[in-house]
């Protein structure tokens, strides 16, 4: 698969971007940025079409790999994901969370293949920190190190 992992991208704020807990590696809320320039801002459904929401979503999860690889020094270390949370600022009458929150499902599956699709929960917002359209939130089991 011909597919280009932007640079990690660094914190807007006091937090780690990984925390390695066991065989846990949990990712802090990734957004749809390079490195630390925001791609998609402002509210799918309002400001932004669904498929440009998909592409957000996309975006923010290609974030969330950069990070997990710059922390593992691979992504060969990743053994399932445990869990996908997709946060999408939304205008109060938008309804096709699932087909924003895709953009991140199918990037995930084309990675890691179908049979490893992670369990999710897409959730509708108000608003995203720095006026961002969407918010991913990544938990993948990893393979440990022998000693």
């Amino acid at each position: 698969m011909s597919l280009s992992i932007p640079p990690a991208p660094t914190p807007f704020g006091s937090y780690v971007e990984t925390k390695e807990i066991g065989s846990m590696l949990y990712l802090s809320g990734m957004l749809p940025v390079i490195g630390h320039v925001p791609l998609y801002t402002g509210a799918v459904g309002r400001d932004l079409s669904t498929e440009e929401g998909y592409a957000a979503a996309r975006t923010a999860c290609l974030s969330g790999l950069a990070a997990a690889r710059q922390h593992l020094g691979s992504l060969d270390r990743v053994k399932a994901i445990a869990k996908l949370g997709v946060y999408i600022a939304a205008a109060d009458d938008f309804r096709d969370h699932p087909k924003v929150a895709d953009g991140a499902s199918d990037l995930l599956s084309s990675i890691f293949g179908l049979e490893n699709a992670p369990p999710r929960i897409v959730l509708g917002v108000l608003n995203i920190p720095l006026g961002m359209t969407v918010e991913i939130e990544l938990v993948f089991e990893i393979e440990q190190y022998r000693h």
